[in-house]
């Protein structure tokens, strides 16, 4: 019997990206969001989610890719990690997906070196691939002031 695994999807520039479902604490739309002076380049602001402040981490930042566009509100993929939950601004949430793990392959050479560093590897789908993101290393911020 083939494994199967879920994830969450999500779109971000033409890239079509996954999350494992059970990461994954909650999606919600545009939030607004207080920004946090001296903060990384990747750290967005904060947002009050039922009274949890949560980090809100820019995921074009993170993997190089362009900004957002100005007129363009980012949808949030809050995933739980060891230090509490973390938002993760994506341009557009998708379905849950179940995949075969047969279909499981190593990144692409061709994916942009920033963005290939947080990538554990892609699953074929039909006409497209599942990019799956490492969230450990997505989060892995550099300190303020590294740059």
């Amino acid at each position: 019997m083939a494994m199967e695994r879920q994830f969450c999807t999500f779109q971000l520039d033409r890239l079509f990206f996954g999350i494992e479902v059970l990461q994954v604490q909650e999606v919600i739309r545009s939030q607004q969001m207080t920004r946090v002076p001296l903060a990384g380049r990747a750290v967005r602001g904060l947002i009050n989610l039922r009274g949890q402040i949560v980090t809100a981490i820019d995921l074009r930042e993170r993997l190089g890719l362009a900004p957002f566009a100005a007129d363009r509100q980012p949808m949030n993929v809050v995933v739980r990690t060891d230090e509490g939950a973390v938002s993760l601004l994506v341009d557009e949430i998708g379905d849950v997906l179940e995949t075969e793990e047969s279909a499981y392959e190593e990144p692409p050479e061709t994916l942009p070196p920033a963005a290939r560093e947080m990538i554990r590897g892609v699953y074929k789908l039909p006409g497209r691939l599942l990019l799956v993101l490492d969230t450990e290393k997505a989060l892995a911020l550099e300190p303020t002031g590294a740059r």
